[in-house]
């Protein structure tokens, strides 16, 4: 990679280190708790970072692998949903084993490579160009989910991602 990619990355990689220690601790019960209105759970947003997120966007947009490009097309609501069965242990370590994916999908980029593939059933006028655009991207989406998760571990059991609460004098 290079010093840009690098830097992306390194910040990336702090929210996906912030994803995993705002849920640590927590339940399976926890995990599995719809906590809005809409249904989703902690550990359904980790799903949905390990599919639509990471899976999606390096192996899938950036590199083109044909088992992943056209995921989000196949019904990704129910990525938001852990299958029946799966464990939290399995939902934690296929996000990290798709995060290993993804990082060897960045470590043969450069910045201004374009896509090998496009949902353009999904996004026909949007398009990210390079794979700098395609990082941002996920960078702002990781950092946002991670923001929810933050709100949610705060409602569960009044745990911060800082520790304690940010308002104490």
């Amino acid at each position: 990679m290079n010093a840009e990619l690098d830097a992306l990355k390194g910040a990336l990689d702090r929210q996906r280190e912030h994803v995993l220690g705002i849920l640590e601790g927590l339940s399976e019960e926890d995990l599995r708790r719809p906590m809005l209105p809409s249904g989703w759970s902690c550990l359904a947003l980790l799903r949905h970072l390990t599919l639509d997120v990471e899976r999606f966007w390096f192996p899938g947009v950036i590199a083109g692998e044909p088992d992943v490009a056209g995921q989000l097309t196949a019904g990704a609501e129910a990525h938001w949903y852990v299958p029946e069965g799966m464990s939290a242990d399995e939902v934690f370590a296929d996000y990290r084993a798709t995060i290993a994916r993804a990082d060897a999908v960045l470590a043969a980029a450069a910045p201004e490579q374009k896509p090998a593939a496009w949902p353009m059933e999904i996004w026909p006028t949007w398009h990210l160009p390079d794979v700098r655009h395609i990082l941002i991207h996920v960078l702002t989406e990781v950092a946002c989910h991670s923001g929810h998760l933050d709100a949610v571990r705060e409602l569960i059991d009044d745990t911060t991602w800082l520790g304690g609460n940010p308002y104490a004098g």
